[in-house]
């Protein structure tokens, strides 16, 4: 679907590859609904939309709560005429501790945003989507949806479960104007860690495990994902570690996880 006069809702549109999302959108003629629990973070992608803001509304709303969820269409359609597509960017990261340590409090935190809040957006729109002459989906699942990253196992979880949410969808809409595509982020070099509110001891491991992997950046991974959905693309990898593990994991699984594990196992204590 060419984005160009749709429009679309984007989550996590207050930062990281959320923002870049909308103003790329913007800048391809796009109309646009940014979604986000920051305001703060909102007004600053306002900002930044320059004169596109006028096809730009901000809505402060928390994915994880589905009774906020259930209110968007109406009040998208209120602002802009229409919605033609959604994209589920927002996601956070687990402390990076071991299952074991984990308590529930945090897997109950990334369960409901990186997995409830996806379902939520699809079970909402979906409806309105199937109305439209021609509409998509876009779900961002991860890297650590296919490999499993130590420290992050209940994140791989839920990024597992976007993963088939998306790939289900794909199939059941297959005879429908409703395009759904899939995308799988490697190392991205935004703040998910300040962003997710995790405090990580490991902090400076992280950052000089971080520091040896070729990261893309927000507006690059951006850039590939609208590019994914123009071309109605049923899955893209962003980054080489992304692509490179993509194909590992498919032929040789364990060596995959071990690629991971070496690479990042000084985060965990």
């Amino acid at each position: 679907m060419l984005v160009s006069g749709k429009t679309l809702a984007v989550t996590g549109g207050g930062n990281g590859i959320g923002r870049e999302l909308v103003l790329q959108l913007l800048k391809r003629g796009a109309r646009v609904a940014a979604l986000d629990i920051n305001e703060a973070g909102l007004a600053e992608t306002a900002k930044l939309a320059g004169d596109a803001a006028d096809r730009l509304s901000t809505h402060v709303v928390n994915i994880a709560d589905r009774i906020a969820v259930e209110t968007l269409p109406g009040a998208i359609i209120a602002e802009h005429g229409q919605v033609d597509g959604i994209i589920n960017c927002a996601g956070i990261i687990q402390p990076f501790v071991r299952f074991n340590d984990l308590g529930y409090d945090a897997i109950e935190r990334v369960m409901n945003v990186n997995l409830w809040g996806p379902i939520y957006m699809c079970k909402t729109f979906l409806p309105h989507l199937l109305a439209r002459p021609e509409a998509h989906i876009l779900n961002v699942s991860s890297m650590g949806g296919f490999v499993p990253v130590p420290g992050q196992t209940m994140y791989g979880v839920t990024k597992a479960g976007v993963k088939l949410l998306t790939e289900g969808l794909h199939s059941e809409l297959a005879d429908t104007k409703v395009g759904v595509t899939e995308v799988f982020p490697g190392a991205i070099h935004t703040n998910i860690s300040v962003n997710s509110g995790v405090a990580m001891a490991a902090d400076a491991a992280a950052q000089a495990e971080t520091s040896k992997i070729k990261m893309t950046e927000p507006d690059d991974a951006a850039r590939q994902m609208i590019e994914a959905m123009e071309r109605n693309a049923y899955r893209a990898t962003i980054g080489q570690d992304a692509t490179f593990l993509d194909r590992l994991s498919r032929y040789m699984p364990e060596r995959a996880a071990k690629v991971i594990y070496t690479q990042m196992k000084s985060l965990l204590k």
